[in-house]
Protein backbone atom coordinates (compact mmCIF):
# COMPACT_ATOMS: atom_id res chain seq x y z
CA UNK A 1 0.00 0.00 0.00
CA UNK A 2 1.40 3.71 -0.87
CA UNK A 3 1.32 6.26 1.45
CA UNK A 4 -1.27 7.68 -0.74
CA UNK A 5 -3.41 5.14 -0.12
CA UNK A 6 -2.97 5.05 3.42
CA UNK A 7 -3.61 8.27 4.00
CA UNK A 8 -6.76 7.82 2.57
CA UNK A 9 -7.61 4.94 4.38
CA UNK A 10 -7.36 6.72 7.62
CA UNK A 11 -9.04 9.34 6.59
CA UNK A 12 -11.85 7.55 5.31
CA UNK A 13 -11.95 4.93 8.39
CA UNK A 14 -11.07 7.96 11.22
CA UNK A 15 -14.01 8.64 13.76
CA UNK A 16 -14.22 12.42 13.93
CA UNK A 17 -15.10 13.40 16.66
CA UNK A 18 -17.48 16.93 15.85
CA UNK A 19 -18.85 18.02 12.99
CA UNK A 20 -15.74 20.69 11.93
CA UNK A 21 -13.31 18.09 12.04
CA UNK A 22 -15.59 15.81 9.62
CA UNK A 23 -15.77 18.60 7.20
CA UNK A 24 -12.05 18.70 7.26
CA UNK A 25 -11.54 14.39 7.11
CA UNK A 26 -14.12 15.15 4.19
CA UNK A 27 -11.97 18.10 2.44
CA UNK A 28 -8.47 16.26 2.90
CA UNK A 29 -10.08 12.94 1.04
CA UNK A 30 -11.32 15.13 -1.81
CA UNK A 31 -8.04 16.42 -2.03
CA UNK A 32 -6.27 12.72 -2.35
CA UNK A 33 -8.71 12.02 -4.32
CA UNK A 34 -7.95 15.08 -6.82
CA UNK A 35 -4.12 14.69 -6.37
CA UNK A 36 -2.35 11.90 -7.24
CA UNK A 37 0.85 13.82 -5.45
CA UNK A 38 -1.61 14.93 -2.73
CA UNK A 39 1.11 13.51 0.49
CA UNK A 40 3.98 15.15 -0.74
CA UNK A 41 5.84 19.11 -0.84
CA UNK A 42 6.00 19.06 -4.34
CA UNK A 43 1.63 19.01 -4.48
CA UNK A 44 1.68 22.86 -4.68
CA UNK A 45 -1.99 23.17 -3.67
CA UNK A 46 -1.75 21.73 -0.82
CA UNK A 47 -0.11 18.38 0.67
CA UNK A 48 -0.91 16.24 3.49
CA UNK A 49 1.79 16.34 6.42
CA UNK A 50 2.34 14.63 10.02
CA UNK A 51 2.38 15.78 13.41
CA UNK A 52 2.70 14.92 16.72
CA UNK A 53 2.01 15.91 20.38
CA UNK A 54 4.65 14.37 22.89
CA UNK A 55 2.80 14.46 25.74
CA UNK A 56 3.60 13.33 29.39
CA UNK A 57 0.68 11.67 30.94
CA UNK A 58 2.51 11.24 34.01
CA UNK A 59 3.71 14.63 34.52
CA UNK A 60 0.79 16.66 32.79
CA UNK A 61 2.85 18.50 30.39
CA UNK A 62 3.31 18.31 26.61
CA UNK A 63 7.02 18.89 24.64
CA UNK A 64 6.50 22.06 22.09
CA UNK A 65 9.18 22.89 19.53
CA UNK A 66 10.09 26.80 18.70
CA UNK A 67 9.92 26.04 15.30
CA UNK A 68 12.76 28.21 13.52
CA UNK A 69 11.23 29.21 10.28
CA UNK A 70 7.78 30.07 11.54
CA UNK A 71 8.90 31.23 15.47
CA UNK A 72 6.05 29.81 17.04
CA UNK A 73 5.48 26.95 19.65
CA UNK A 74 4.24 24.04 18.12
CA UNK A 75 3.99 20.51 18.13
CA UNK A 76 6.62 18.39 16.81
CA UNK A 77 5.64 17.24 12.80
CA UNK A 78 6.13 17.92 8.76
CA UNK A 79 6.41 16.84 5.63
CA UNK A 80 6.08 13.34 4.42
CA UNK A 81 8.71 11.51 3.29
CA UNK A 82 9.57 8.62 0.80
CA UNK A 83 10.62 6.36 3.49
CA UNK A 84 7.10 6.72 5.50
CA UNK A 85 5.27 3.92 4.56
CA UNK A 86 2.20 5.14 6.36
CA UNK A 87 0.66 8.58 8.06
CA UNK A 88 1.10 7.33 11.02
CA UNK A 89 5.16 6.41 10.04
CA UNK A 90 5.63 9.68 9.23
CA UNK A 91 4.02 11.66 12.38
CA UNK A 92 6.50 9.05 14.74
CA UNK A 93 9.16 10.15 13.08
CA UNK A 94 8.79 13.53 12.88
CA UNK A 95 8.20 13.21 16.66
CA UNK A 96 11.27 11.75 17.08
CA UNK A 97 13.36 13.79 14.68
CA UNK A 98 12.09 17.21 16.42
CA UNK A 99 12.26 16.01 19.91
CA UNK A 100 15.03 13.90 20.13
CA UNK A 101 13.22 11.35 22.05
CA UNK A 102 13.82 7.97 21.42
CA UNK A 103 10.83 5.09 22.15
CA UNK A 104 7.89 7.62 21.60
CA UNK A 105 4.61 5.64 20.90
CA UNK A 106 1.60 7.10 19.09
CA UNK A 107 -1.64 6.70 21.06
CA UNK A 108 -3.28 3.42 19.10
CA UNK A 109 -6.68 5.41 18.82
CA UNK A 110 -5.23 7.06 15.56
CA UNK A 111 -5.08 10.62 14.48
CA UNK A 112 -6.06 13.12 17.37
CA UNK A 113 -7.50 15.94 15.28
CA UNK A 114 -7.14 17.68 11.79
CA UNK A 115 -5.72 20.86 11.06
CA UNK A 116 -5.43 22.93 8.06
CA UNK A 117 -3.09 25.78 7.61
CA UNK A 118 -1.23 28.19 5.41
CA UNK A 119 2.52 27.98 5.86
CA UNK A 120 5.00 29.64 3.27
CA UNK A 121 5.31 26.28 1.08
CA UNK A 122 1.36 25.77 0.37
CA UNK A 123 -1.75 24.44 2.38
CA UNK A 124 -0.44 22.19 4.78
CA UNK A 125 -3.46 19.70 5.24
CA UNK A 126 -2.36 18.14 9.20
CA UNK A 127 -2.72 14.79 10.43
CA UNK A 128 -2.61 15.22 14.29
CA UNK A 129 -1.10 12.43 16.04
CA UNK A 130 -0.72 11.83 20.15
CA UNK A 131 2.98 10.74 21.48
CA UNK A 132 3.63 9.39 24.61
CA UNK A 133 6.69 10.12 26.01
CA UNK A 134 8.74 7.45 27.60
CA UNK A 135 9.39 7.69 31.76
CA UNK A 136 12.46 10.11 32.08
CA UNK A 137 12.69 10.94 28.18
CA UNK A 138 15.36 13.84 27.91
CA UNK A 139 14.28 15.81 23.99
CA UNK A 140 17.10 17.00 22.59
CA UNK A 141 16.87 19.91 20.27
CA UNK A 142 17.18 19.28 16.39
CA UNK A 143 18.14 21.76 13.59
CA UNK A 144 14.74 22.57 12.93
CA UNK A 145 13.96 24.41 16.63
CA UNK A 146 14.71 27.12 17.80
CA UNK A 147 14.04 26.09 21.41
CA UNK A 148 12.23 22.92 22.98
CA UNK A 149 10.66 23.21 26.13
CA UNK A 150 7.59 20.99 28.19
CA UNK A 151 5.09 22.79 29.40
CA UNK A 152 2.50 22.23 31.36
CA UNK A 153 -1.10 21.66 30.04
CA UNK A 154 -2.75 25.05 31.53
CA UNK A 155 0.49 26.76 30.05
CA UNK A 156 -0.25 26.14 26.20
CA UNK A 157 -2.83 28.53 25.47
CA UNK A 158 -0.45 31.15 27.15
CA UNK A 159 2.47 30.36 24.18
CA UNK A 160 0.97 28.80 21.43
CA UNK A 161 -2.16 29.58 18.91
CA UNK A 162 -6.05 27.91 19.35
CA UNK A 163 -4.74 24.85 17.14
CA UNK A 164 -2.05 23.77 19.27
CA UNK A 165 -4.30 24.36 22.40
CA UNK A 166 -6.95 22.09 20.62
CA UNK A 167 -4.50 19.86 19.90
CA UNK A 168 -3.67 19.23 23.81
CA UNK A 169 -7.35 19.71 24.82
CA UNK A 170 -8.68 16.59 22.64
CA UNK A 171 -5.40 14.66 23.50
CA UNK A 172 -5.93 14.87 26.86
CA UNK A 173 -9.41 13.42 26.58
CA UNK A 174 -8.03 10.41 24.58
CA UNK A 175 -5.06 9.83 27.59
Amino acid sequence: MSLHEDAARVLREWPAPDAAQDRLRLEYGDHLATYPDGVWKACRDGHITASALVIDPSRGRVLLTLHRKLKMWLQMGGHCEPEDATLADAALREATEESGIEGLTLLPTGPVRLDRHLTPCAWHLDVQYAALAPRDAVAAISEESLDLRWFGYDEVAGVADGSVARLVTRTRALV
